[in-house]
């Protein structure tokens, strides 16, 4: 595939980019997509929660969203694969078309409003997974979510948590996708908190030995007064890590007036330094005491490495994957040694956070990506 990527993607740019994205998983569904060579090396292994990644480099969850293509998306080189979002009840989400592209600004916008199909084939599919030997290196994350029609949260996330917390090696609480009426409102730190509350009581019953550690998805478009309330809950909470950010309902210039009028959560590089700016705050606002997975806008090893150098200790891509393919996970990590070369350090997570450190090197970032970008 790593080959065979750039014949593709014009082809599957001119499709629908729902029915391009089912072709894909229906492909790697077969087994006859082949993989490169995986970048492995001591100084890209990360320990975290009682886990070990293979490397810092992870796919968001939204890709896999019925836990049908797990094995495939690690054999690509990632240290991890966050599947998902699911909701306990099957749904269709909500009407087509509703994925838009900018190629030109690599950016994508979308209102899918979480279509999957429920948790029972979801846990199905993953037990499959499971099952299977030997097991692909890497960590599998479980990214969770409500459903539509559901008017008391709580419910829906307890019932998942119940179902799955024993399968996963991480759960992820969504609640900041912007295309689910009044999701959002549950970041609020009234509403934070007791949803806090409730899930971890239900994970701690499912999961009485090596519960799985429990992460926050939350929005770009936060302001510093609420970014501050949630970081206190957050905190005083137990939530053993954040992921950072969610797709943005802002729509920067750079983007073109026809495709910024689409309703929707925009992803992909307009995103990039707000995300960024998001994973920084956070850090400062937590000590460094809860661990950051950096998310948006990421397509290059100089914006991963940009997004841990702002605290960020793991980094996720999706987008990424569509305008320039699976070789850009390889890419990204071979960059990512590289920058710590340059910077003097022998293991990513000495460089977590360093762009607090006092002192520290501004460090170009325009030049890393320009350098990334000829080599992809």
């Amino acid at each position: 595939m790593i080959d065979f990527y750039p014949i593709a993607r014009p082809v599957m740019f001119r499709m629908d980019p729902e029915r391009a994205h089912r072709l894909t998983v229906m492909g790697l569904k077969t087994g006859l997509m082949p993989c490169g060579p995986v970048v492995s090396d001591p100084a890209l292994k990360v320990a975290l929660w009682g886990r070990h990644f293979p490397n810092p480099v992870g796919l968001a969850a939204g890709f896999d969203k019925n836990a049908e293509v797990i094995g495939p998306m690690l054999r690509f080189g990632f240290g991890f694969v966050e599947i998902g979002t699911v909701t306990p009840k099957p749904q269709h989400g909500n009407p087509k078309p509703r994925i838009f592209r900018a190629p030109n600004q690599e950016a994508v916008i979308n209102a899918m409003g979480f279509p999957n199909e429920g948790v029972i084939k979801f846990k199905e599919n993953l037990q499959k997974f499971l099952g299977r030997k030997p097991r692909p290196a890497g960590i599998v994350g479980l990214n969770i979510g409500m459903n539509k029609s559901q008017t008391e949260p709580v419910k829906d996330y307890r019932a998942l948590v119940q179902q799955l917390a024993p399968l996963a090696d991480y759960l992820t609480i969504n609640i900041s996708s912007p295309n689910t009426p009044g999701l959002r409102d549950l970041q609020e730190p009234k509403h934070l908190k007791a949803l806090l509350e409730q899930v971890i009581e239900e994970r701690n019953k499912a999961c009485k030995i090596d519960p799985p550690p429990l992460l926050l998805k939350l929005a770009p478009d936060l302001s510093e007064n609420q970014q501050g309330a949630i970081a206190e809950t957050v905190l005083n909470s137990g939530v053993d890590g954040l992921i950072l950010t969610n797709t943005t309902l802002d729509r920067p210039d750079t983007i073109p007036s026809d495709f910024a009028a689409q309703k929707g959560g925009l992803s992909g590089v307009p995103l990039r330094e707000k995300s960024t700016a998001v994973i920084a705050s956070f850090y400062k606002l937590t000590g460094g005491k809860v661990p950051i997975i950096g998310v948006g806008g990421i397509s290059s090893g100089a914006d991963a490495y940009e997004k841990i150098k702002a605290g960020a200790s793991l980094v996720q891509l999706y987008s990424a994957l569509v305008f320039r393919g699976p070789d850009v996970v390889q890419a990204i990590n071979k960059d990512i040694l590289e920058y710590l070369k340059q910077d003097g350090f022998s293991h990513v997570s000495e460089a977590v956070g360093q762009s607090h450190a006092p002192g520290a090197k501004k460090n170009s970032q325009n030049n890393r990506r320009a350098k990334a970008a000829k080599g992809l």
